[in-house]
């Protein structure tokens, strides 16, 4: 049933896509954001780490976890959702999600690469200012793309950090 879900979410949220804004910031980056598919990537500390190591304060990152399926004695300790969160017209009322969503992010990264609803809706909703994310992803979600895959976090934020000096935003 999750499956016959997530493709008539997918398919409206694509249709969401054709009114993308475009960027309309040069603000520096201080607040960052970011939302990962955790079902495919677990390592969220270690790219923590990074960002941290590249000079973006702790206290100004946030994140929004995703996961296929929640077990039912698992911990999270950050906001999540799951399918469970999603309706069928691919709406997210979790209040988890709606207050990141809502969040003024100088910076989201979309820390996923394989296109989920959830995950789809969540960035194109975002207030964040400037959108980064990985290629493979849907070309008019994100105002900038690096073709790396999820599990090389490293190189991922050295190509961000790098392109984000070129840009002026750090």
């Amino acid at each position: 049933m999750n499956k016959i879900k997530e493709y008539w979410a997918k398919k409206i949220v694509k249709k969401k896509l054709l009114n993308v804004k475009q960027l309309d910031s040069n603000s520096f980056v201080k607040k960052v954001g970011i939302v990962i598919d955790e079902s495919y990537f677990s390592d969220k500390e270690a790219l923590i780490a990074e960002l941290i190591q590249n000079g973006i304060e702790a206290e100004n990152v946030s994140i929004l976890i995703f996961k296929d399926v929640i077990k039912k004695n698992e911990n999270i300790d950050s906001p999540f959702f799951s399918y469970r969160d999603i309706s069928w017209s691919g709406l997210i009322e979790k209040s988890d999600v709606v207050a990141f969503i809502e969040l003024e992010f100088d910076l989201l990264i979309s820390y996923y690469d394989i296109e989920k609803a959830g995950l789809l809706q969540t960035t194109n909703h975002s207030k964040a200012k400037f959108k980064v994310g990985f290629s493979s992803i849907d070309k008019r979600l994100n105002h900038f793309m690096i073709d790396t895959n999820a599990e090389n976090y490293r190189v991922f934020i050295t190509e961000l950090f790098k392109y984000l000096k070129i840009l002026n935003k750090i």
